[in-house]
């Protein structure tokens, strides 16, 4: 089993940065990609980023591409999603996921422990 508990959201202004961490506990994350979605109200949950296990390949989703940056620090079990020029359309409910493998993937369905996700407010 493992347990991926996010914080770091809030309410932020328009272009305001926030910091997201997933930090996970039962098992090392250290073999496997992890991966941030979000889901905003009315909508869909859709793919933000996605790094390899050892961090060496990254993949972004459109909107998060130039603005987003996540990472990992494989000794703290823990991964980070970095945002910047943060914009209302942010605003969502953002998840991690851990994945079932090594590399990274974009799809919902390579992702087998998802947090309970931290809200992102962000105002215009």
């Amino acid at each position: 089993q493992v347990q991926l508990v996010e914080s770091g959201g809030g309410l932020v202004q328009a272009g305001g940065s926030l910091l997201l961490s997933c930090t996970a506990s039962g098992r090392t994350l250290s073999n496997y990609a992890v991966a941030w979605f979000r889901q905003a109200p009315g909508k869909e949950r859709s793919f933000v980023a996605a790094i390899r296990s050892t961090g060496h390949r990254k993949e972004y989703g459109g909107s998060a591409e130039g603005r987003f940056t996540i990472s990992r620090d494989n000794a703290k079990n823990t991964v980070y999603l970095q945002m910047n020029s943060l914009q209302p359309e942010d605003t969502a409910v953002y998840y991690c996921a851990k994945g079932r493998a090594a590399a990274a993937s974009r799809r919902m369905d390579q992702y087998d422990y998802w947090g309970q996700g931290t809200q992102v407010t962000v105002s215009s």
